[in-house]
């Protein structure tokens, strides 16, 4: 099969054999998959990761014991657990301390013909899903943890930091808050997207010196948490989504002295994000700038680094 490899430098490998599937596991055979800033991370060393790129995909079941499964369009969590550790225990399988994650540890990714997953980690995709939007519920699912971590209510004020892929997709799930949103970029092209969805926008040398209650950060630049600690007001929330290979350097003393919380946030439910598609809540067709083969992904990768683009796909069964 072919895939497209990072082991120090990027490259694609044509002879590749198919994965074989354990027991547990399903074989997919990958229609699409989009790249993601965490993969533009790791080949600049985010995580020291080696193997084959990718998590956000579509696909068909090839292979699978359960077999009502065989023949399904399918999506899939990247964390892959152990299912016995303390945190899976809890049911917190995003943070087994065994596990591997799809396309960013000791799991290889999406960005192939083939792959396998645990079928506990695979959800059907509805008919009314097209490809095109089933590549986003991973990404989308990470905008949707938010709100399992905050509490946003209809009167507060909130800034998303960033116009890029997640930032896109941030502003559509916390504007159905009923909160004030207010989305940050350097990108008129990217806010235009924004605005006719009839959300706030404005450039970061346009910002008001008006704090708010949350700010989420998803510039993908470290000097975007020292930008939101100047946004949010004393006792107020920061969402981090950022993820970056570069260490930020970070002033402690505001956050205690204003009573900051701070709050990681990753991977989050896949049902909802289905069911916003589903429903054509959010709109996530609008955030695709390119398509390209599994044979031009270097050509792909170069065009997801391109600050005007949002969401490149791979179109992998071309």
């Amino acid at each position: 099969m072919k895939a497209l490899i990072f082991d120090g430098k990027i490259r694609i490998e044509k002879n590749l054999p198919i994965p074989r599937r354990k027991p547990f596991e399903a074989l997919i055979r990958v229609l699409k998959a989009g790249i993601c800033q965490t993969d533009l991370e790791i080949i600049k060393g985010y995580l020291h990761f080696q193997g084959i790129l990718g998590h956000e995909f579509v696909g068909i079941i090839e292979e699978s014991q359960n077999q009502e499964l065989l023949g399904k369009r399918v999506v899939g969590e990247i964390n892959l657990a152990c299912g016995k550790c303390i945190y899976c225990q809890k049911k917190m399988p995003s943070h087994c301390n065994a596990r591997s994650v799809l396309g960013i540890k000791d799991k290889n990714g999406c960005f192939a013909e083939y792959i396998t997953l645990p079928i506990e980690n695979i959800h059907v995709i509805p008919d009314s899903i097209s490809d095109d939007e089933a590549i986003f519920v991973e990404p989308l699912a990470a905008a949707l943890q938010i709100l399992t971590q905050v509490h946003i209510r209809p009167q507060d004020d909130v800034v998303i930091l960033g116009d890029g892929r997640l930032g896109q997709l941030c502003a559509q799930v916390m504007s159905l808050t009923g909160a004030q949103v207010l989305t940050v970029g350097n990108h008129l092209k990217k806010l235009k997207i924004l605005k006719k969805r009839g959300i706030k926008t404005c450039r970061f040398d346009e910002i008001s010196q008006k704090k708010s209650d949350v700010v989420i950060e998803c510039t993908g630049s470290p000097a975007g948490f020292n930008a939101a600690l100047n946004l949010v007001h004393p006792r107020g929330t920061i969402v981090l989504k950022s993820t970056y290979e570069v260490k930020p350097s970070i002033d402690l003393a505001p956050i205690v002295i204003d009573e900051i919380t701070i709050i990681g946030s990753r991977c989050g439910p896949f049902p909802p994000a289905i069911r916003l598609l589903e429903n054509k809540i959010i709109d996530v067709l609008s955030l695709i700038s390119q398509r390209f083969s599994l044979d031009n992904a270097l050509v792909a990768i170069k065009a997801a680094h391109q600050k005007e683009n949002l969401k490149i796909i791979l179109d992998i069964s071309k």
